[in-house]
């Protein structure tokens, strides 16, 4: 999958919404939770319901680790589920990692290859090599943290160098040439969306992954004001907001109703700046 197929079926669905599966499993719904694969069971309603109003979707590694072998498998068959009915979905391995060649190489191996995810998430900080072993794989995407959305993103990212620039503008800057825009992202949080506007500065045409949207307090608009481009170029994600927006057995029924609430947002945005 590249940029110019991302863009499309945004435009198709007038909608740049990420959904992230952060399924935890002390959250999921009473009547699912005995389930023997209760967190498949509620991606996979989750998804049904809101797969028409996405185009991105992104589970977080920790909430399936936490629970084993089990957690693991059902990740897997939550992506297998997404591969085999929504193929055109943008499907994101939310694992932040990062670590020498070597290491890197099998990590790519495992989410690309064993997993069949589209894209994995990178911690720049040990440098270039912890990417490349990434780029051997054809229409596989990274998206490197730049500038997150979490309160304690201050501690480091906004830090100036000796060239007056910020730590997650070196971030940027010193990596956009590592791949290209058709295989490379970067986090960028809305609850600090004033600065998408310095980032498109450095990086105009790159497709950026916004977190902070819904529950971490990021406004939509300001987001399309400061970091869309032609092509959109912005995929917004909420986890919280949609898939935890009713605790019953009408719950996918509620995360529908927010998915479509946000894609009603973004598709009148979508026409105010790009069609």
């Amino acid at each position: 999958m590249n940029s110019q197929q991302i863009f499309e079926q945004i435009i198709r669905k007038q909608s740049f919404l990420c959904i992230g599966l952060d399924s935890d499993v002390n959250k999921i719904p009473q009547h699912l939770s005995k389930q023997k694969n209760s967190l498949f069971e509620f991606n996979k309603q989750i998804i049904d319901a809101t797969a028409k109003y996405c185009v991105s979707y992104k589970p977080n590694l920790a909430f399936y680790e936490v629970c084993g072998e089990s957690g693991l498998q059902q990740l897997a068959m939550t992506v297998e589920y997404l591969k085999g009915n929504y193929p055109e979905i943008f499907v994101i391995a939310d694992a932040k990692r990062g670590d020498i060649s070597n290491t890197s190489k099998m990590y790519a191996q495992a989410f690309f290859e064993k997993m069949n995810f589209d894209a994995i998430t990178l911690s720049p900080y040990m440098g270039e090599d912890t990417a490349k072993p990434f780029f051997s794989f054809d229409g596989k995407w990274i998206i490197l943290l730049a500038l997150t959305s979490n309160a304690s993103a201050c501690d480091f990212q906004l830090l100036k160098t000796e060239t007056g620039k910020m730590i997650y503008e070196e971030i940027i800057e010193r990596s956009r040439n590592w791949g290209n825009v058709d295989n490379t992202m970067y986090v960028a949080g809305a609850t600090k969306a004033e600065m998408l506007e310095k980032i498109r500065k450095i990086i105009p045409q790159h497709f950026l992954l916004i977190p902070g949207i819904g529950a971490q307090g990021g406004n939509l608009e300001d987001v399309a004001k400061y970091g869309m481009n032609d092509k959109c170029g912005i995929i917004v994600n909420s986890s919280r907001a949609i898939i935890y927006a009713y605790d019953s057995k009408n719950f996918a029924t509620e995360a529908c109703k927010k998915a479509k609430e946000m894609q009603q947002e973004m598709a009148a945005l979508l026409s105010e700046r790009i069609i």
